[in-house]
């Protein structure tokens, strides 16, 4: 396992050395090696940066107190990918010391190789048999003829860590006279005469780590282009714009064997997307590593990164969004939760065949959703095969009960995107109160889960048409939870916030007691008692600009025309946005999670707030709108006050406020006289 033992945090906070300790000697106990990193995207502590002279000395001295305490460990990491550190920090900026220019970029670059250097040195003086694990983000960056110098540039300077280290850089180099003209010759000797090569390679791949450059900046967004020097071009990810596929992490890892000869691992195969991708991408890394073994490429490790899921990257740490990608585990909640990658990962490390019936189809990276820009890779798409009922084979689908219902659209929406085998019936196909209907259906499509979609949704005409809303709300749902969990399939089934009577002053977590003022409530109450081993997610007033009758888009249409809207301004929701609730319910199936879950955008506010935000958003005169009482509104259910729903189980979807930014982007724009008046 790599572990951070934080130069910068140990520096200042030294107490944190008890921490570290517990963790490391924790890992021994359990039979787990330590791979220790000193410096991750860093520059140090306040007393230097990559850009000191004492840089190096100062991370010396740190590896030296760090062997000592620890002196069992063999593997080391001083200082993570120093090539990708110094073109974020020295050359675009990015990251302190925000330099940027080329200058800098190297010397930042040659402080980390000396730093590495001393570190080593300092380390093997306590345990001579240390290896160094030299990690580096390695991809190809392919180019349109014009910008072929170019890619050439970048395809040579993406080995220097690995070139310094093992002391390659000499006057033999293609870059050693460039270097040496900004006079840093002597620092280049001196690597040279003293070498630290890398023990084993470690290379850290993307999807995203092949790049394409083209000089053609029309065909693309002004943020997917800059300029060097001399020329202005775009830097976008081969894979979203080359017809034929990069060579990817195989080419990196053959390249890499072919220029070293040395142990390779991949220390860092990542993939920032939903949970049946994550699993694709790393079966497929696995796939590859063991093919290249098998050819004699000295493939030692294949690493899960991150295990515990990582923070903030879609920004390169810049901002601070609280975005965060799960890994194998999810952290969220304070506890490690396995997702559906831990039996993965389990499965390749024994050798046995992936199970999971959504590792099977190919990942977004071999379908054409991979196209996100037409230069290049539009005129030879590769096919992507239907993925509804009438596909030939790909293993057994979802099942999505409530075809005709806004939520059932949006799922199967979501699963055709991600590539994820579904079958999306009617009550033609699959009566939920039939028990034959069901065993049929069941028998007939042979999921490997099943996501109740179905149910009574007029919370005021059940009060009214009480039989009628409890066969669907609980007898069907009782049916088909029975049924599912007697056939061994994961039953999802939805239920809703009107299971609280609004009495608790802060949000609803999972395990608050459903105590529903109606019967609507009462019924998703006593479904969410009949699927006890099932998976339950409540949520609430969900809105999406795909639905024709949700109160987001009743906003947005009667302001557009004109007219008054009245809103209750003393009941309090947790809105959620359709997409990013499909989303997280879609990576929790596959989890095969069972339980109940809160799922909604987090924030509680009053229905007349809710509507004013979407007015905002979506430029509409908010002077239309009218907060009043809720109990003058017509409704015939009661309704709880307060029905916040919140989390204690760590699934955070986004916010409130970026999902309804998001929906008022994809609703038509309102004419511009009806703007301007």
């Amino acid at each position: 396992m790599r572990y951070l033992v934080s130069w910068e945090r140990l520096t200042e906070t030294p107490e944190t050395w008890d921490n570290v300790s517990s963790d490391l000697n924790g890992l021994r106990q359990k039979g787990v090696r330590p791979i220790i990193g000193l410096v991750h995207h860093g520059s140090g502590p306040p007393t230097t940066d990559l850009l000191s002279h004492c840089f190096a000395t100062g991370l010396a001295a740190h590896a030296r107190t760090t062997v000592e305490r620890f002196p069992w460990v063999m593997e080391w990491t001083p200082v993570n990918e120093p090539l990708t550190t110094a073109r974020f920090a020295a050359l675009y900026g990015l990251w302190f010391p925000h330099h940027r220019d080329e200058r800098s970029f190297w010397i930042a670059l040659l402080n980390q190789v000396d730093a590495t250097r001393l570190a080593m040195r300092e380390i093997r003086a306590v345990n001579p048999q240390a290896l160094l694990v030299q990690t580096e983000d390695l991809g190809r960056t392919y180019a349109t003829a014009a910008l072929g110098d170019q890619s050439g540039f970048d395809n040579t300077r993406r080995w220097m860590t690995w070139d310094l280290l093992a002391g390659r850089v000499n006057p033999a180099h293609p870059f050693w006279d460039r270097l040496v003209a900004m006079g840093l010759g002597d620092r280049l000797r001196v690597i040279a005469d003293d070498p630290c090569p890398a023990d084993i390679i470690g290379v850290n791949h993307y999807l995203t780590s092949d790049r394409f450059l083209d000089h053609r900046t029309h065909l693309y967004p002004a943020e997917r282009c800059g300029s060097n020097a001399s020329r202005r071009y775009a830097d976008v990810e081969a894979i979203r714009v080359l017809g034929a596929t990069p060579a990817g992490l195989r080419g990196a890892l053959d390249e890499a064997w072919t220029r070293y000869g040395k142990p390779i691992a991949v220390t860092e195969c990542h993939n920032a997307c939903t949970r049946e991708e994550q699993m694709r991408w790393t079966a497929e890394a696995w796939a590859i590593a063991r093919s290249l073994r098998a050819r004699g490429v000295d493939i030692v490790a294949v690493t899960a990164w991150a295990a515990a899921g990582s923070r903030n990257w879609s920004s390169l740490l810049t901002r601070d969004d609280g975005l965060y990608e799960c890994g194998a585990f999810d952290s969220r909640s304070g506890a490690l939760r396995s997702t559906a990658m831990v039996p993965l990962l389990r499965e390749l490390a024994s050798d046995s065949t992936a199970n999971h019936p959504v590792v099977a189809a190919p990942g977004w990276w071999r379908r054409t959703i991979r196209f996100a820009y037409p230069a290049l890779g539009m005129a030879t798409p590769v096919a992507l095969a239907s993925l509804d009922r009438d596909s030939a084979g790909g293993g057994p689908p979802i099942l999505i009960a409530g075809g005709t219902g806004t939520l059932g659209q949006a799922i199967a929406q979501a699963c055709h995107h991600r590539g994820l085998r579904f079958v999306l019936t009617t009550r033609a196909d699959l009566d939920v109160t039939d028990a034959a209907s069901i065993d049929d259906a069941l028998a007939r499509f042979r999921p490997w889960a099943v996501i109740n979609a179905t149910g009574w949704v007029r919370v005021d005409d059940a009060e009214t048409q009480v039989e009628n809303c409890r066969d669907i709300n609980v007898t069907g749902a009782a049916l088909l939870a029975r049924a599912c969990e007697k056939a061994a399939i994961h039953y999802t089934a939805l239920s809703s916030d009107l299971v609280f009577d609004g009495t608790k002053q802060d949000l609803y977590v999972e395990d608050d007691a459903p105590a529903p003022l109606g019967i609507y409530g009462q019924t998703k109450a006593e479904a969410e008692a009949g699927a006890p081993h099932g998976l339950t997610i409540r949520t609430a007033a969900f809105f999406s600009p795909n639905d024709a009758h949700n109160f987001a888009v009743a906003v947005r249409d009667t302001l557009r025309a004109g007219q008054v809207f009245e809103a209750a301004a003393d009941y309090f929701i947790t809105p959620t946005y359709v997409p990013d609730l499909v989303a997280n319910l879609l990576d929790l199936v596959i989890d095969r999670e069972v339980g109940i879950w809160h799922l909604s955008n987090g924030e509680a506010v009053s229905w007349a707030e809710f509507a004013g935000r979407i007015a905002k958003a979506c430029a509409l005169p908010v002077d239309l709108l009218s907060a009043v009482p809720g109990d003058t509104l017509g409704w015939t259910a009661l309704r709880p006050r307060n029905a916040g729903l919140g989390t204690s189980l760590g699934v955070r979807m986004p916010t409130l406020g970026d999902a309804i930014d998001r929906f008022a982007a994809a609703s038509p724009s309102l004419p511009a006289a009806r703007q301007a008046a």
